[in-house]
């Protein structure tokens, strides 16, 4: 019995119990929550149903407790129910209904977990995004793994989901990045509004093996040459960079594309049409304080040149225009005006500001030896992913970002993220299911087989435990999604590897010596066999690697 099947059980006793008593049935709710309590003494699972019903239905809340607790005493797969406090439902079940829960994972293997809740949504999931004057840096970084496993986490509730990665080519910014190449390619300090680091040096350099000539061209095709191949170089890194640390994007879009297409041209258009448009002090400007923003946008400026505010119009509308429902823009920690901002125009274009969602990321810090690392050996001034992968590697640097929620800053401790042990969260998941993968190999050489025929003989404490955290992983993915909590994912994989470890301590898997495998070993192999399934669905979602040897 799944903890879904228990809401359900819980919901029809419910409402047979209200009409018994001659109680209204329409003040049950549309779905029933059940959970597991935190003292394993107060049953398996606990339910506040009554709790919820008592006062609309006109009811004692224990009274209706006690009325639902012997009604469900009397259903399969229950084995005792009582009630709790002021109307709490304690439950407690029949290992063979619990077990089922074995097999379901073993039935359903990578798909476990997953559901149709977002069924026929279409997502456009925006991160990173970082400008392509230098390597992604560690903020970006968090938002890489992060986006890429909420991405993932949305595609198992059945999301269509479009990974994609805005290109800001276009502005002040490119040309700072232009001038500090060649600055660096004349051998000149770079300009105080520049960029510096080893990587401006390496690009300048790579720029002149492919046009030997470019510093005696004339300024404008100068300034050309080196901003056409600089930023088409530094793109290619970062893509490279993102590619090795398992984030990889469905579409990737150039910011100045929205001003060579017409793009931005066309959405000005469409809001002079809907009166959203007005003219003051020589700019066109935007009504965005009609629909909550702190002040009006400047859309073009004075001197006729667009402003940043015209890109993000034209690139919103375009998100729509290919079949977009939701557009979530994952920013950094200095982005809180771009909320209010881009739901306003959405507003603004008529459409429905709950397409627009911004989830905002805090800073990342890292620490050496209780110290903070600050300098990259290649930005210069910014620690990069590179740096990061380079001092813990891919699958730790993924998950140290991932773990927390984004809304708080992080300290990642390179020393125990590096670490082979156990206070490592992401070498504890690991090591579990690599354990699980030795325990398979051990099986096969003893000729021991998973089976499901005799999962009822599951009856130790650990046993039940642990079947209970496995039912508990489709509730979890669903909440992430829901909530945009990946890091829900990660403490639920640590809680998970926690009770197989106690599991593994206290129940004997394989046969010892001159012993017969028997039922009980098949039916613990096979409660490791969906254990070990779960952790790689789960380092999956992630973007981690579930080695089967460490």
């Amino acid at each position: 019995m799944t903890p879904a099947d228990l809401a359900e059980l819980l919901k029809a006793t419910a409402a047979a119990v209200l009409t018994e008593h001659g109680l209204d049935t329409a003040a049950l709710p549309t779905s029933v929550t059940v959970e597991r309590p935190r003292n394993p003494e107060h049953g398996d699972y606990a339910s506040n149903l009554a709790l919820q019903l008592g006062k609309k239905v006109g009811a004692n809340p224990r009274d209706l407790a006690g009325w639902l607790a012997t009604a469900l005493a009397e259903k399969d797969g229950i084995a005792g129910a009582d009630v709790a406090g002021p109307g709490f439902v304690n439950l407690r079940i029949d290992a063979s209904a619990q077990a089922v829960i074995v097999s379901n994972v073993i039935d359903a293997g990578t798909d476990y977990g997953h559901c149709a809740a977002l069924q026929g949504h279409h997502i456009n999931l925006e991160f990173v995004s970082a400008n392509p004057t230098g390597p992604i840096h560690i903020g970006g970084t968090r938002w890489a793994a992060v986006g890429d496993a909420l991405g993932r986490l949305l595609a198992t509730q059945g999301a269509a989901v479009v990974r994609e990665y805005y290109f800001n080519d276009h502005g002040a910014q490119i040309d700072r990045f232009t001038n500090s190449l060649i600055a660096s390619a004349k051998g000149e300090p770079a300009p105080e509004d520049g960029y510096a680091g080893d990587y401006i040096k390496d690009i300048a350099a790579q720029v002149l093996a492919k046009e030997p000539d470019a510093l005696g061209l004339p300024d404008d095709e100068m300034h050309e040459t080196f901003r056409a191949i600089g930023v088409d170089l530094m793109f290619t890194h970062i893509r490279q960079s993102l590619h090795d640390f398992g984030t990889d994007f469905d579409v990737y879009t150039h910011e100045d594309s929205m001003h060579t297409s017409g793009r931005v041209e066309r959405a000005i258009a469409r809001l002079r049409d809907v009166g959203k448009i007005y003219e003051k002090d020589g700019a066109v400007w935007l009504r965005t304080t009609d629909f909550g923003d702190d002040k009006d946008r400047v859309v073009i400026k004075s001197d006729g040149a667009p402003a940043y505010v015209a890109a993000d119009i034209a690139y919103y509308l375009d998100k729509r225009e290919r079949g977009a429902d939701l557009c979530i823009y994952m920013l950094g920690a200095d982005h809180h005006g771009y909320i209010a901002r881009l739901k306003a125009i959405a507003s603004a274009l008529g459409e429905d500001p709950a397409t627009v969602e911004v989830l905002i990321g805090q800073m990342v810090n890292l620490v050496r030896d209780g110290q903070p690392v600050r300098m990259s050996k290649r930005a210069g001034t910014v620690i990069t992913l590179d740096d990061l992968v380079e001092a813990i590697g891919v699958d730790a640097a993924r998950y140290s970002l991932i773990r927390s929620s984004v809304d708080s800053p992080i300290d990642i401790d390179l020393q125990l993220w590096s670490s082979a042990s156990a206070e490592n969260p992401v070498y504890y998941v690991q090591y579990a299911h690599a354990r699980l993968s030795a325990l398979a190999r051990n099986a096969a050489d003893l000729g021991v087989t998973a089976g499901t025929a005799h999962l009822g003989l599951l009856t130790h404490e650990k046993e039940g435990t642990l079947i209970r955290n496995i039912g508990e992983f489709p509730r979890v993915l669903k909440t992430a999604a829901a909530l945009r909590e990946p890091h829900r994912v990660s403490r639920y994989l640590e809680d998970l590897a926690g009770d197989y470890h106690r599991f593994y301590d206290s129940c004997r898997v394989l046969p010892q010596g001159d012993e017969a495998p028997n039922d009980l070993h098949s039916a613990r192999l096979a409660l490791c066999q969906a254990t070990r399934q779960v952790i790689a669905n789960g380092l999956g979602i992630l973007g981690v690697g579930a080695p089967e040897r460490m």
